[in-house]
């Protein structure tokens, strides 16, 4: 049965009102109720037809509600519009996603290097989607179900940036050993987590680094942080700490992130020794 039957509304999410992507949502909300008022449809009967709610037709096309890329494809077919509709999936596929996870992609589409130190949690751009909910799952108060899953897809969607092709950055991650211990999300998804982190550090753009727990120097206990290096030379770091987020653009900051992310790096093993310890907590999960 489906949702229009049930009377239920389907997923989705609204969008804050001072949200830039507004316009372009709104957009693809006028283009669906052109194309279903030419067709002779009412919202209820345009609804009825591809199994979704007559109310979820009308937030979709007053612009408030992102909609799902079936329920694009499904009124581009019943609709007649050629593809038009369904064109426009890529176009919003970020505008479900919240506005700091799409700030943060754009810095790391801008980038020509990438670091990152943790002592907390594996680095979003390295997580697993299991280890990832995980992670979601644990937060206090809980996210709502809708809201776990979006941060969910954003979080995996940020992770086609990571790859060998031309052109994209180049990463370096300095892990502490304690992330590769906790066993987030229980042991098969920390044991998928470790193997994914094999996989990862073996292409060409990525380094991994272990920061072992029995260092007696560590240059990043006092937390996680990210540094940014953009194509246009300029430096960004990046800070988050319990319920505070924070881009760093000062230049006498980023200089000091810049000198503790080398000497963390110097403090870590080397990339090869890393992967090997890695491979040995895996074998011990």
């Amino acid at each position: 049965m489906s949702a229009a039957e049930q009377g239920v509304d389907e997923p989705g999410w609204e969008l804050d009102p001072d949200d830039e992507s507004v316009v372009m949502v709104a957009a693809v909300g006028r283009q669906l109720r052109l194309w279903r008022e030419a067709a002779g449809l009412r919202p209820a009967e345009l609804g009825a037809v591809i199994g979704y709610s007559e109310a979820l037709v009308y937030k979709v096309e007053q612009g408030v509600r992102v909609p799902q890329p079936e329920f694009l494809d499904k009124a581009d077919e019943v609709l007649g519009a050629s593809g038009k509709l369904s064109a426009m999936k890529q176009d919003i596929a970020r505008s479900r996603y919240p506005k700091k996870v799409r700030d943060l992609a754009r810095l790391e589409q801008a980038a020509s290097e990438l670091g990152a130190y943790n002592n907390c949690v594996i680095d979003g751009l390295l997580q697993t989607e299991g280890y990832a909910r995980a992670v979601f799952a644990s937060r206090r108060p809980p996210f709502t179900e809708d809201e776990l899953e979006r941060r969910l897809a954003a979080r995996m969607a940020r992770q086609e940036i990571i790859g060998g092709s031309a052109g994209l950055p180049v990463f370096s991650y300095v892990l502490c050993e304690a992330t590769l211990r906790r066993p987030i999300g229980g042991t098969m998804v920390m044991r998928h987590q470790l193997e994914r982190l094999l996989e990862v550090g073996k292409l060409r753009n990525v380094d991994l680094q272990v920061l072992p727990l029995n260092r007696e120097d560590n240059c990043g206990i006092h937390g996680p942080f990210r540094l940014l290096k953009l194509r246009d030379g300029t430096k960004v770091g990046l800070d988050e700490v319990q319920l505070t987020s924070r881009v760093i653009t000062d230049p006498k900051e980023t200089q000091i992130l810049d000198m503790r992310y080398g000497i963390i790096r110097a403090q870590a093993l080397t990339p090869r020794e890393s992967l090997a310890f890695i491979e040995k907590v895996r074998g011990e999960t």
